[in-house]
């Protein structure tokens, strides 16, 4: 019986030895990480520049200010980092875009994309109280396409104005010029 108990002892610290030379158990390495605090990184004020856009918003062509043309809902996520817009509009184009402030560069940065394929990448930043983007994308023939969108506080809402340009921005013309006005069923107030 002693022997059969030594035998015991050995195989428990050969085990332990085992352990302690293999490292953490496969459940060790899988379990999650510990939950950080919520970061404050995104806290400077340069972030909240362009948080005058966030909002449940109907749209309507400025030129037709009664017709709404669209509906766009713009929230603060990740932290208050970025902003996700989820535009729809009434002809059934969907599109999202995500728009971030990149401190490494001291630029805003905005990636848009759509239900129908489309993929346009703008930058730039604040003038005076507008925030003013552009960037370059293809025409359906293949010709590079400047594109500058502008958006502008206005009194109740917010005003979308965007402009291309064929000619390597020689001249510019409209591509729309929307307003945002809270929407009609939101009870959220702009700005949140």
């Amino acid at each position: 019986m002693n022997m059969v108990l030594s035998e015991w002892k050995i195989a428990i610290v050969f085990a332990a030895a085992l352990i302690m030379i293999m490292g953490p158990t496969r459940s060790t390495l899988h379990s999650p990480p510990p939950v950080a605090a919520k970061s404050s990184s995104c806290a400077a004020p340069e972030y909240r520049s362009f948080d005058f856009w966030v909002g449940d918003w109907d749209a309507f062509d400025v030129e037709n200010p009664n017709k709404k043309v669209a509906h766009n809902r713009v929230d603060r996520i990740l932290d208050g980092c970025v902003l996700l817009e989820d535009y729809q509009s009434a002809e059934g184009e969907h599109g999202q875009s995500f728009t971030i402030y990149d401190a490494s560069r001291k630029v805003w940065h905005q990636t848009w994309v759509t239900n129908q394929g489309a993929l346009l990448v703008i930058e730039g930043n604040m003038h005076a109280s507008d925030m003013v983007l552009g960037g370059t994308d293809l025409t359906a023939d293949g010709k590079k396409r400047y594109v500058r969108g502008t958006w502008i506080p206005a009194s109740g809402g917010v005003r979308e104005v965007a402009v291309t340009s064929t000619d390597g921005g020689k001249t510019w013309k409209p591509w729309f010029d929307l307003m945002f006005r809270p929407a009609a069923t939101s009870g959220q107030p702009p700005g949140r």
